[in-house]
């Protein structure tokens, strides 16, 4: 019932939602991004005529939006409360497809991240009671985690700002059946300095869990159990090992195999130590609890206060919840992802309106279903509500700027594509001239660079700065092609360790670069190009060759999107039986799994009120098309989802099939946003 371990390292390389994730530049099919919720409420273009009163009855609307689920495919559940009083709550599809047990509002589904709030709020409770200090260093609690030169607090690891390496970007490199806390305690390296950014980080919360039980004097589960859970009659959410652990009715999760549902859950191991499991209700009960304050005021207003950074920057991120104002509407919210689970918990303060949905099914996005539920219940909003951006100046000529760059400070990698004439940062999106060579970005967003309302100012065709809000500059300069000799590619060749890892890789010349595997598992591998001298890229995942002053080749250093700066030591020449070129299945970009039939996916799907995408075969090739704007390719992934443009867009669309086969919506992501485009025609 567990993915497969093969490809892990593509997936790394993709920046894929992993385990427990938070749903986790190229814009030309999506408007300007707000945050991940915010614009899919403002894009979805679902609007009423005017505010229902509390308690009347939306039954038949939401059914309407949940009518892609079929008595044959697994599904969603629905809760929606207003002031108090449960309003709807609703299930579709199946629990158990092949049992055909249909869902119910009994039935617990993975609430992925969105479990972070519980987590925070016993850390909290704990705060409050003078047996833990939101300010003490995680090293009074944790003795074993390495010695940073840093101090991390407990309140970094609450809001994300410790710095310390996601999980999920490191469990798909250690050894099978790897202990989580274990290898987060094993990472001597930071992604940067407490306090200095944000950067979404799931073992902060592996590490909180592990200090609530230490200070707590009982196993996690046993606090969340006895301080929250049961006081606040939630009877059916539980912390456990996985969704499997869980006792009572329980939703399995899936994902589409051609003409057939396969389980696609996080278990054991690579669930992270465990998770919440949870229904709409109760996660209803929990959302009043936090408007009535009944966690008390300290913890209820801890939870909805937003972090700050060492330089006075406010995010929208609070502590395991995002506090943010979306079209004139506050709005306190969370999401949450594992395989084929996805979950969100909104709540709408001044309409007392709190909306849950939990689905258990890939594709899908409970959090774009969950925003035109709300819709349904919240008045209309004014268009004037939402601040406006950065005016464009016209007639700016972007040609020729687009490109690999890298800081000159860090060499962290940025990529500048041109689309349909504007100028965007791959994971960042789209930029607004201000001037010639002067850009902002359209909103500050959470996922990119810790919410800075950034320019970036070209200095010349080859380089640009990146100036802050508060004023500081990053300088990038232009990656110089570079094409290594054989010879180059075989100095490289051997075997490479990490004691952070507790393995060993090999590196082995490709066809054009070098092959990145595991050792003893060449079906365990990835190409990467060479972007610049010793330097190699695949999508999002970096290698970088080190040398000592002679130009020996000492190791290699390593990242991903939620890993930096991984050093590997070299520790020899490969086996003479480790064969120099793994199997070609192993090596080959191809995906994971094959493509649906792409004539099954040709038709139009509606993006709101007048705009559409257009997705036509043309030659064997998919084409997406959105309204005004030009046509662009869609590059195969795996299985139904493709590429936007290229094969490292940050843009992907994954097609939803019925059961006919047929695609009837589909899902675009970016930045950890996702949106639902049904298929109108």
């Amino acid at each position: 019932m567990n993915a497969p371990r093969t490809n892990l390292l593509r997936t790394l390389s993709t920046g894929d939602r992993a385990a427990g994730s938070f749903p986790t530049a190229l814009r030309a099919f999506l408007p300007p991004r707000r945050s991940v919720c915010c614009a899919l409420l403002a894009l979805l273009g679902v609007v009423v005529a005017a505010a229902p009163a509390v308690g009347q009855d939306r039954t038949a609307e939401i059914d309407s939006l949940f009518s892609f689920v079929t008595s044959e495919t697994p599904g969603c559940a629905v809760g929606v409360s207003q002031r108090g009083q449960v309003l709807a709550n609703r299930t579709y599809g199946l629990a158990d497809v092949a049992q055909r047990e249909p869902l119910t509002p009994r039935h617990a589904f993975d609430i992925g991240s969105t479990h972070k709030q519980f987590v925070a709020a016993a850390v909290l409770l704990l705060a409050e009671e003078g047996r833990l200090s939101l300010s003490d260093d995680i090293h009074q609690y944790l003795p074993e985690l390495p010695d940073y030169g840093h101090p991390i607090t407990v309140d970094h690891l609450l809001t994300h700002t410790s710095g310390i390496r996601d999980w999920t970007g490191l469990l798909p490199l250690a050894e099978e059946g790897a202990d989580v806390l274990e290898l987060i305690l094993r990472q001597r390296g930071l992604n940067f300095v407490p306090g200095q950014a944000w950067s979404y980080s799931n073992s902060g919360y592996v590490l909180l869990k592990e200090i609530v039980a230490r200070v707590g004097g009982m196993p996690f589960a046993d606090f969340v159990r006895e301080r929250v859970f049961e006081p606040l009659g939630m009877a059916s959410s539980a912390y456990v090992e996985d969704i499997l652990h869980g006792t009572g009715a329980r939703a399995l999760a899936y994902q589409k195999e051609g003409e057939s549902w396969k389980e696609f859950m996080r278990l054991g191991n690579r669930r992270g130590g465990g998770t919440v499991i949870s229904t709409a209700g109760d996660l209803l009960k929990w959302n009043d609890a936090l408007t009535n304050g009944r966690l008390g005021p300290y913890v209820t207003a801890k939870l909805q206060e937003p972090a700050r950074l060492d330089n006075g920057r406010v995010l929208t991120y609070a502590r395991g919840l995002i506090v943010e104002t979306n079209r004139g509407r506050p709005m306190v919210w969370h999401s949450g992802g594992a395989a084929g689970y996805s979950s969100v918990l909104s709540r709408f303060a001044d309409h007392g309106l709190s909306v849950a949905v939990l689905c258990n099914f890939e594709p899908v996005s409970a959090t774009a279903l969950s925003a035109r539920v709300a819709d349904l219940f919240l008045p209309p909003v004014d268009p004037a509500a939402e601040p406006p951006g950065p005016v464009a100046v016209p007639g700016v000529d972007v040609s020729g700027r687009a490109g690999l760059y890298f800081s000159v400070e860090t060499g962290e990698p940025m990529r500048l594509a041109v689309n349909g004439g504007r100028l965007a940062i791959a994971g960042g999106g789209p930029l607004v001239p201000v001037s010639e060579n002067r850009f902002r970005p359209q909103r500050a967003t959470l996922f990119f660079r810790s919410e800075d309302a950034f320019e970036l100012v070209f200095t010349s065709q080859d380089a640009f700065d990146i100036v802050s809000q508060e004023g500081q500059a990053t300088r990038y300069q232009r990656a110089e092609p570079w094409t290594p000799t054989p010879g180059e590619l075989q100095a490289v060749d051997g075997r490479y360790g990490s004691d952070e890892l507790g393995r060993t890789f090999e590196l082995v010349p490709g066809t054009a670069g070098l092959v990145f595997r595991v050792e003893g598992a060449p079906e365990e591998a990835i190409e990467l190009e060479p972007v610049a001298r010793d330097t190699y890229m695949v999508r999002l995942m970096i290698l970088r060759v080190l040398r000592d002053a002679g130009g020996n080749v000492t190791g290699f250093s390593y990242g991903n999107p939620v890993v930096r700066d991984m050093r590997f030591t070299r520790l020899g020449d490969r086996a003479a039986t480790s064969p120099a070129l793994p199997p070609a299945e192993a090596t080959a970009a191809a995906p994971a799994t094959p493509a649906p039939p792409l004539e099954n996916l040709v038709g139009t799907y509606e993006m709101g009120p007048g705009r559409t995408v257009t997705v036509t075969l043309e030659d064997g090739q998919l084409y997406g098309q959105p309204t005004g704007n030009a046509k662009r390719p869609l590059v195969h992934v795996s299985g139904a989802t493709f590429a936007v443009g290229q094969a490292d867009s940050p843009i992907t669309v994954t097609f939803t099939l019925g059961t006919n086969g047929r695609a009837d919506a589909l899902v675009m992501r970016q930045n950890g946003g996702e949106r639902l485009l049904p298929r109108v025609q």
